[in-house]
């Protein structure tokens, strides 16, 4: 075991919450800030994180002194030993007392003059209450030799959220989860896959041999609501500007077409309301909402897909909005679908889901109103209610601020890359249980493909760099040089084939 420092007395500690040790004088520094130590206390062995390190000098540490020798032109290691004084120090935090597989809380500090050691792999893994059987292996724990398997019951059952800010690498690590759920024997039991998708960005899955029969795309002429499957509720839900009384009565107009029809669709629906005895004052303003919706090209005589075709086990359904040009079209299927989702699981009608959406600020918005925020209500509901019935959720997210907080805060685990902006930091820190100062701390220092995990899933907040994904990275989601040098490839060829046709 390497022994890599000795605790130290300082003003503020040894304490339960935080301690100080000087780093042992080493060829390599033998110790980085994140990584986990163990020392053994009266309590039993603690384990501990370090926090930060600090290079300190008594002879630097006198502003007049140093200020006075440089003036001269003077440097101080002419006069003095420097070198012999210059020294590491760790700050690090308790985690907890392991003992033989139990942990404790920290309870009592340790001693200064105790030594410290690198944490023991094996002790850390179990410790940070990995999976060694069938974790979800997305990468390594940064500066220890440990696989970084994440329990999925723990990660997804209590829902989950993948933070950062663009370009740090959320998509690529939600499709790094999405490989290792496909890959999971079948023995271990595999949930369906839901991706809501709005910029094509998981349309790689389909291009590699591993995962293309394991994937299916729904496009924008794959997807249909079925006008005479709607409740007076469901259409309000899209119109939230309809008012009670419109809801009442445009219930009684949809039970007469019932019976006359077995299919019809918004415009039949729209004539059944103009034929009614509704009042004009009521008539009108409701004639105009159903009229808007009937605009869209989402709404038909059948259902498209069913929740059988889109909820299978072991399957990723892809639902490919990139084609869809208005946010309210997008909001209005996702509602739809989600609600068919998580009615058909409560029924216990599907398998365990999971359902993935990117960009979900703009579905599930923070202090918005409710005609813009059409699916909120559904996310929500899945958020608080969705854990009783094993539907989960994964909001993945480049913006924390403007995403719901009541949905954010139903998150039992997080996972979080690099974030800058204060105001989604200090929104982070307000609705993710397990968030440390010093965690939030070292946020926007993540570099692109690094990590920390916190909440449910793990024990204690884990720094992971990302393994490299399997699958094919979608060409819009591609670097700017090569999509500039595809797209001179492709008009190069077009004006090839317009020269030969002249």
């Amino acid at each position: 075991m390497q022994e890599i420092g000795t605790v130290i007395s300082t003003l503020e500690g040894p304490s339960t919450s935080e301690f100080s040790f000087v780093i042992a004088e080493t060829k390599e520094i033998p110790i980085r800030k994140g990584q986990y130590v163990q020392l053994n206390t009266e309590d039993g062995l603690l384990i501990a994180r370090v926090a930060e390190i600090i290079k300190t000098n008594r002879y630097f540490m006198q502003a007049e002194a140093v200020s006075e020798y440089g003036r001269e032109g003077k440097a101080m290691d002419e006069f003095f030993p420097v070198d012999r004084w210059e020294y590491l120090v760790a700050n690090a935090t308790p985690l907890g007392i392991w003992d033989n597989g139990i942990q404790r809380r920290a309870s009592f500090p340790p001693s200064p003059g105790t030594k410290v050691y690198r944490a023991d792999e094996k002790i850390l893994f179990d410790f940070l209450g990995l999976d060694a059987e069938r974790g979800l292996a997305i990468g390594s724990v940064e500066f220890h030799e440990l696989e970084a398997r994440l329990n999925l019951t723990k990660l997804f059952q209590k829902h989950c959220s993948v933070l950062a800010q663009t370009g740090f690498g959320k998509s690529y690590l939600v499709a790094v989860l999405i490989e290792e759920i496909l890959k999971r024997s079948d023995e271990l039991g595999k949930p369906a896959l839901i991706v809501v998708d709005p910029h094509g960005e998981y349309l790689g899955f389909t291009q590699d041999r591993t995962f293309s029969t394991k994937t299916k795309i729904f496009r924008i002429g794959d997807l249909e609501i079925s006008a005479n499957n709607l409740s007076s509720y469901q259409i309000a839900e899209f119109q939230p500007h309809i008012t009670y009384v419109g809801k009442r009565e445009l219930a009684k107009v949809i039970s007469q077409l019932k019976n006359e029809k077995r299919a019809y669709g918004m415009d039949e629906l729209i004539q059944a309301v103009e034929a009614s005895d509704i009042t004009p004052k009521t008539k009108g303003p409701l004639l105009a909402w159903i009229s808007e919706l009937a605009r869209s090209l989402l709404f038909g005589k059948i259902d498209r897909p069913s929740v059988q075709e889109l909820a299978k086990p072991g399957q990723l359904s892809i639902l490919d909005l990139s084609d869809f040009i208005h946010l309210r079209d997008r909001q209005i299927l996702l509602t739809h679908l989600a609600r068919k989702l998580f009615n058909s699981r409560r029924a216990n009608e599907i398998p365990p889901f999971i359902l993935f959406v990117e960009e979900s600020h703009q579905f599930c918005p923070e202090q918005v109103e409710r005609s813009q925020a059409i699916s909120k209500g559904i996310i929500e509901t899945i958020a608080r209610e969705g854990r009783k019935f094993n539907a989960c959720l994964v909001l993945i997210s480049q913006r924390p601020i403007q995403l719901s907080t009541t949905a954010l805060s139903q998150c039992d685990s997080h996972i979080i890359m690099h974030v800058s902006n204060p105001y989604d930091l200090d929104h982070i820190a307000k609705s993710c249980e397990g968030i440390t100062k010093d965690v939030l701390k070292s946020i926007p220092g993540l570099k692109v493909g690094e990590a920390i995990i916190t909440g449910e899933v793990v024990n204690y907040p884990l720094l992971v760099k990302v393994r490299e994904r399997e699958s094919k990275i979608s060409e819009k989601g591609a670097r700017l040089e090569d999509a500039i040098l595809n797209f001179n490839k492709e008009f190069g060829k077009k004006i090839e084939d317009l020269d030969a046709f002249r």
